[in-house]
């Protein structure tokens, strides 16, 4: 059975000889695209009360769209850490 220890700067879930890690300082990243991504949906939104500029409000949708399929895996890839348990190692030696 998985165990999980809380930590300030990390969360660690022990399996086995691994452990996973979850970083708490990728947040600055995600809260970047956050931003991002409203400004493009904003500013797509805008673009589009005009006739001559609703190409440019709808390339900044699909820009947008785009950044919303992407957020979950950015957020995955920038929280878990695989790493091999050090402790584990030494004492099989």
């Amino acid at each position: 059975m998985p165990k999980v220890k809380k930590q300030k700067k990390f969360v660690e879930l022990k399996i086995g000889k691994y452990g996973l890690f979850f970083n708490k300082h990728y947040h600055f990243i995600s809260i970047v695209n956050e931003i991002m991504l409203g400004i493009w949906f904003l500013a797509g939104s805008i673009l589009f009360l005009w006739e001559t500029t609703k190409l440019a409000g709808t390339i900044l949708f699909i820009i947008g769209s785009a950044q919303l399929l992407i957020r979950p895996i950015l957020k995955m890839i920038h929280a878990i850490t695989l790493k091999k348990d050090q402790s584990l190692s030494r004492e099989k030696a």
